[in-house]
């Protein structure tokens, strides 16, 4: 019978999600633009300091000149939610990879039917790590305007940050969805 080898929608949606999750997550860990510092006093008008979890960068909008690896004098690397994010965006990271090669397991291609409960597995580990990445990312955000930056500039959210958002949430959904597996085994 052709339906039993249907893959469940709710498998199909979480292994779609979820690498487009760990995709974003994965991005905005590395990238430098998790926040953007901007009309920084007695510097160029054009200057902006960029500050992510690992790096921070200066870039003069008019020439494009981009200097990574800049000083940390305020002390921002030393702040909590910097800190807590250096630990835990890669910790849901690995986790996130660990979730796909289960849900890829749980799921089959070469299996005549999904194992529902190692699919329902990876899908509470995928859920575990979209957490694991949206708590630093919501805890960046709500400190945002606190973190050191220099007096009198103006400060706003960078695309890395965002993209680490919409990485965790993918991440849940997604999870969430391969969760559904579980329904399956109770019918069984």
């Amino acid at each position: 019978h052709l339906s039993s080898m249907r893959t469940p929608t709710e498998m199909i949606v979480g292994l779609v999600l979820c690498p487009c999750g760990l995709l974003l997550t994965f991005t905005g860990t590395l990238t430098p633009k998790w926040r953007q510092v901007s009309l920084v006093p007695s510097q160029p008008i054009d200057l902006i300091l960029e500050q992510g979890i690992w790096d921070m960068c200066r870039e003069r909008q008019s020439s494009h000149d981009r200097l990574c690896g800049q000083a940390d004098e305020l002390g921002y690397f030393e702040q909590v939610p910097v800190r807590v994010a250096q630990g835990m965006m890669p910790t849901s990271l690995v986790v996130a990879l660990l979730g796909l090669v289960v849900a890829t397991l749980g799921v089959r291609c070469w299996q005549e039917k999904p194992q529902h409960r190692l699919t329902g597995v990876a899908g509470l580990v995928l859920l575990l790590s979209g957490l694991l990445s949206l708590v630093p990312a919501s805890w960046y955000t709500h400190e945002l305007w606190t973190l050191p930056a220099p007096t009198g500039s103006t400060l706003v959210v960078g695309y890395s940050l965002v993209l680490s958002y919409l990485g965790s949430c993918l991440e849940i959904l997604g999870g969430l969805a391969l969760t559904l597996s579980f329904h399956q085994c109770c019918k069984e």
